[in-house]
């Protein structure tokens, strides 16, 4: 099993994230982890802080000579806004009047729809700073590098992940099973939003646009593809097992993702079973599957079928609440007068739709790793892909006509 851990604050010194489970000897390219981080940083709405940090992860442990050893990988990734931040965040009782960085006052207005509220009952403390840090979305970071590791084993089976945003605010595209795995791989690396449709995503640029004059922020959806999954992943035999259910728990961690879908998602429940699931044809024209010889003329599925990978592109979105730290304030209570005042203002962004697909990427990733040695098996990389070439043998020889 692939596991990982993530630790450190938002204005810490920096996170770390543990990876526990990765096989032997897959090479890794740290340059290629750089580039999954600094596509976190873009898209059109995000804040101040993407100009201050320039993401970079260290390898301190299990990785010698460009590729992994089989123990635990320790990633570090610093916080350059640290000496802004070290007082306030300093873990000492005492700290010197001499330390870098200015003190901040407590904050005591908890901002609807963030964690503050409900953390600071739930851990007992007074400074709401103590759960806000954590529950900033700059831990993300430390989850992309994870997945960037992730998506580095899965290459080595034939498998891609791309994402793209299909709404921003009202501005969509009408139906987006229609946008292909190849039309997601053409978006240009410096789109702004890296959505297929130019005229859709002028829309989107102005809803965020009318959301900044306002002092507001604005949400919407995003798809995550992959291509060339095995056959297999995945098990209908216990619900933890399900591999859609474990998609769709990893998707939702991500800060301020409130629904999650599966292929057609939520308009499954709008259509007949007759226009819903995806016929099984021989083979003709466009076969996805690495594994199976059959033809689906259509993915309302999304590449799962009762928990288990069927071999079609795998299809997952997701829909992200507008941010909760807004410019103008909504209405909250000062914990320690209980009297009305508005929210805190912490540094934010507009939109981060953009950043969130780059994560769903991230999270996708890592799930699909954890499937991939949870069916496959193996302590090194070859035995890893022996163990995929056994299975594919036995089904493509399955699939041979005598």
């Amino acid at each position: 099993m692939l596991r990982f851990l993530t630790a450190g604050e938002s204005h810490g010194q920096a996170l770390v994230a543990i990876i526990e489970g990765m096989p032997a000897g897959v090479p890794i390219d740290f340059d290629a982890v750089a580039v999954e981080m600094r596509r976190r940083q873009g898209g059109y709405g995000r804040g101040r802080r993407m100009v201050i940090e320039s993401d970079r992860a260290q390898p301190l442990s299990g990785i010698r000579r460009g590729a992994t050893t089989g123990s635990p990988i320790t990633l570090m990734i610093p916080n350059k806004d640290w000496d802004n931040w070290r007082r306030t965040m300093s873990v000492e009782r005492e700290i010197p009047a001499d330390t870098p960085g200015v003190e901040r006052a407590a904050v005591t207005r908890p901002r609807p729809g963030h964690a503050d509220l409900a953390g600071v009952v739930k851990y007992d403390r007074q400074d709401i700073r103590d759960v806000l840090e954590r529950a900033s979305a700059r831990e993300t970071a430390a989850r992309v590098a994870v997945g960037a590791i992730a998506r580095q084993l899965l290459s080595h089976l034939g498998m891609t992940i791309v994402s793209h945003v299909y709404q921003i605010g009202a501005a969509a595209l009408s139906d987006h099973l229609a946008v292909t795995f190849e039309d997601a791989v053409r978006i240009p690396d410096d789109s702004p939003l890296h959505c297929i449709d130019p005229d859709v995503q002028q829309a989107m640029i102005a809803e965020i646009d009318r959301a900044r004059e306002a002092g507001d922020t604005v949400g919407g959806s995003f798809e995550v593809i992959v291509r060339g999954v095995p056959v297999g992943l995945g098990s209908h035999v216990q619900w933890d097992r399900k591999l859609d259910g474990r998609l769709a728990q990893a998707m939702m961690s991500i800060q301020a993702i409130k629904g999650v879908g599966i292929g057609r998602g939520a308009g499954v429940a709008a259509l007949p079973g007759s226009k819903i699931h995806d016929e099984i044809l021989p083979p003709a024209g466009s076969v996805h599957s690495v594994d199976l010889p059959v033809s689906r003329p259509t993915n309302n599925a999304g590449g799962l079928e009762g928990g288990i990978t069927n071999g079609e592109d795998l299809r997952i979105t997701a829909h992200m609440k507008p941010i909760a730290t807004l410019m103008k304030p909504l209405r909250s209570v000062d914990l320690t007068t209980l009297e009305v005042s508005p929210a805190a203002i912490e540094r934010s962004d507009v939109c981060a739709v953009t950043a969130a697909a780059v994560v769903g990427e991230a999270m996708v990733a890592i799930v699909l790793a954890d499937a991939v040695l949870e069916k496959f098996g193996g302590d090194s990389l070859g035995e890893l892909l022996d163990n995929v070439a056994s299975f594919r043998a036995r089904t493509t020889a399955r699939f041979t006509r005598p």
